[in-house]
């Protein structure tokens, strides 16, 4: 893995909008079917907002009814890392990008095959490029 990108929190504050900020440095949440990624179909790779890190093919998206992007598997697993958090009085799975601890989003184990996985990504934590 390379190094890890870090940064003063006043650089993350003048790189992100605020609401970038408030979900990947604050550990914050977008309101569900306000992303701009959680029902898109565009091919491409999601990476972090904050440090490009390739996360999320198109290719494991689908469509949870939950009104945020939903994954059924990383590019790669050590592109993202997970911790317990207890942050709402519940045991969750926080995702958070191996490259520079940024927050994403959550996974539970309620997904389709063949992982049965569902990466629950906030849209403002990624940003897609596009296959040409």
């Amino acid at each position: 893995m390379s190094k890890k990108v870090q940064k003063l929190e006043d650089e993350w504050k003048k790189s992100l909008s605020p609401e970038e900020y408030e979900v990947t440095r604050k550990k914050g949440t977008e309101a569900p079917f306000t992303g701009k990624y959680f029902n898109a179909k565009d091919k491409g790779t999601y990476v972090c907002i904050c440090c490009g890190n390739e996360l999320f093919s198109s290719d494991t998206k689908f469509d949870s009814g939950t009104g945020w992007p939903s994954f059924f598997a990383p590019v790669s697993k050590d592109k993202i890392e997970l911790h317990e958090d207890k942050s709402i009085g519940m045991l969750r799975t926080e995702v958070i990008c191996s490259k520079c601890d940024a927050h994403l989003g959550h996974v539970f184990s309620d997904g389709p095959n063949p992982t049965g996985l569902r990466y629950c990504i906030n849209s403002v934590s990624l940003k897609l490029k596009k296959e040409i």
